[in-house]
């Protein structure tokens, strides 16, 4: 514990060592981040104010969102701030925070996009069944299970990180605090503690990504029984959801699924998962679903009388 003393902040290269690269990038991700805040909260609004968007999809889809804009936060405005600022320092008990709501939220959004699945296949495969399935406890009960799953995800990282003992040097070479970059400054062998993060991260994703794939396999293949409105309604939802797990799951398993190491392209899949992806995923589901765009209509609508 004494030797982690020796270190009480760390220094954040950031994206890029050029100033005319930070200016660019600092007005471009201030941009992303803006869409991002302003996209993700529309969607939350819709949901808790229309009263036509009381399926549990909806329910789903508005904590998603919810999740996305704090997912953002946690890293985005650090990043911004630090385009602009000659020293780029994070305390350790910030950075210690900052990789704890990163894993939270992440975490917990990986569960939740499960959940989402599982509702697509209660809707589409037993459509009699769905409110009984689906009823309120239960929904809550599922968005509780994301949260906990975040959280102990989260926790097993934190366990193992915030005892390592760091006595420098105490420059990362990233914009945000992650598991590999504070490993590669460990003053102590590390290989073990990699490997929990492989098993961790890595393995997690990659089963989820194929359960979920499998479980869309299903669904799709159900598709054949439902009229040819209810097929195009069910492609349109199942599309948006298999384009935002592509989106935020692939990048994850190429930055976890492999041996604990760091490399230069990390940092561009990290701008991709926790900038990027939130930005997306509004523009995702509003586009493709005819519910959610004419209920965000109404409410302009009536907003504007």
């Amino acid at each position: 514990m004494e030797q982690r003393n020796n270190v009480t902040e760390f220094v954040l290269l950031g994206l890029t060592q050029s100033l005319q690269g930070q200016r660019i990038s600092f007005v471009v991700f201030l941009f992303i981040y803006i869409v991002t805040m302003v996209g993700n909260l529309l969607i939350v609004w819709t949901v808790v104010v229309s009263p036509t968007l009381d399926a549990p999809m909806y329910l789903f889809l508005g904590y998603l969102s919810f999740m996305d804009a704090v997912y953002s936060t946690t890293v985005t405005p650090n990043m911004i701030v630090n385009l602009l600022s000659v020293k780029k320092t994070i305390s350790f008990q910030a950075c210690m925070s900052q990789l704890f709501m990163e894993h939270l939220f992440g975490g917990a959004e990986v569960i939740l996009l499960v959940v989402m699945a599982y509702d697509r296949y209660v809707a589409i495969c037993k459509p009699l069944h769905y409110l009984t399935i689906m009823n309120q406890r239960v929904c809550i009960l599922l968005l509780l299970l994301a949260c906990l799953g975040g959280f102990l995800h989260t926790v097993v990282h934190l366990l193992f990180v915030y005892n390592l003992p760091f006595c420098g040097p105490n420059v990362i070479d990233h914009f945000v605090c992650d598991m590999y970059p504070l490993l590669k400054l460990a003053c102590t062998d590390t290989y073990v503690i990699g490997l929990t993060v492989v098993a961790n991260d890595g393995a997690i994703c990659v089963i989820i990504f194929v359960l979920l794939f499998i479980s869309y396999g299903f669904i799709l293949h159900s598709l054949k029984n439902l009229s040819q409105e209810g097929r195009h309604k069910a492609l349109s939802t199942c599309g948006s959801h298999i384009t935002v797990v592509v989106l935020f799951f692939v990048p994850c398993i190429f930055m976890y699924v492999r041996p604990p190491s760091t490399l230069p392209i990390d940092k561009s899949l990290t701008v991709f998962c926790t900038t990027i992806t939130p930005m997306l995923n509004p523009f995702i589901y509003t586009l493709r679903n005819g519910e959610m765009k004419s209920a965000m209509r109404k409410l302009w609508t009536r907003r504007g009388k």
